[in-house]
């Protein structure tokens, strides 16, 4: 008889044959750390057109948890995500993003934040600089649980580079809206709608700084920043219509 699964791992990727190594082994060693936790992984590659495909075949390979490889061929973030949630069994869900690195204890810390919540949640984690000469951007770094409040905009409370829910929210919330997020017409804010309709049914938001990874995004030229700053106003802009639309 098959194990339930405790927590599926899901990481989408496009074109980062020559920096996924360093993600890849990180959930090697956090799920070989997590003794007492079931942990599959999930790998949707989307529509590389780099050796990709090639280092996640191999890297599956040599693992001893289950690991399903899925391909998206249309680019966008969050079709990606909402394709690899379609093979996801675990009663939790996490995700990371692949240039981030997890710390060794991520699965074991995951389990423990869910412990507390008695419904529905949605829980994000610590995002440490992963290399020092990156910018101080897209990380989140309080050392202090917190939580959401249950009104307001809830864009940078938690992100999806650290990111974790119980499966059973994704019933009350539906999957992530694909005009949104990194490949799609938005650019930006796929977590953030995320969030807002995961608060408008009433689904706990928090935040635990145990369960971290590191991110290693790159960006050391302040045009990189300028840029992403300049896409997330535009995703938020565009979220905010969506919202006023709707109304």
């Amino acid at each position: 008889m098959t194990a339930a699964i405790d927590v599926s791992l899901l990481v989408c990727t496009r074109n980062r044959a020559g920096s996924l190594a360093a993600t890849l082994e990180s959930v090697e060693r956090a799920a070989a750390y997590a003794r007492n936790t079931t942990v599959e992984v999930v790998l949707v590659d989307n529509g590389s057109v780099d050796g990709t495909p090639q280092r996640l075949t191999e890297w599956r390979s040599r693992q001893t948890f289950p690991v399903h490889l899925v391909h998206e061929p249309h680019p966008g973030l969050a079709r990606a995500r909402n394709t690899g949630l379609a093979r996801c069994t675990g009663r939790i869900v996490a995700m990371t993003d692949d240039d981030c690195v997890l710390h060794q204890d991520y699965f074991a810390a995951v389990c423990a934040a869910f412990e507390r919540p008695s419904g529905p949640a949605i829980i994000g984690g610590r995002i440490l600089l992963g290399n020092p000469a990156d910018l101080p951007v897209t990380i989140k770094l309080e050392d202090h649980p917190m939580v959401a409040p249950s009104r307001g905009f809830p864009g940078g409370f938690i992100m999806g580079a650290n990111l974790a829910f119980t499966a059973n929210v994704l019933r009350l919330t539906g999957c992530f809206d694909e005009r949104f997020g990194a490949g799609a017409p938005f650019i930006s804010a796929e977590d953030t709608d995320f969030l807002f309709r995961a608060a408008g049914v009433g689904v706990a938001i928090l935040y635990d700084p145990l369960m971290v990874v590191d991110h290693h995004h790159g960006r050391r030229d302040i045009k990189d920043e300028t840029r992403l700053l300049a896409g997330y106003s535009f995703g938020d802009g565009a979220l905010y219509a969506k919202y006023l639309v709707s109304d």
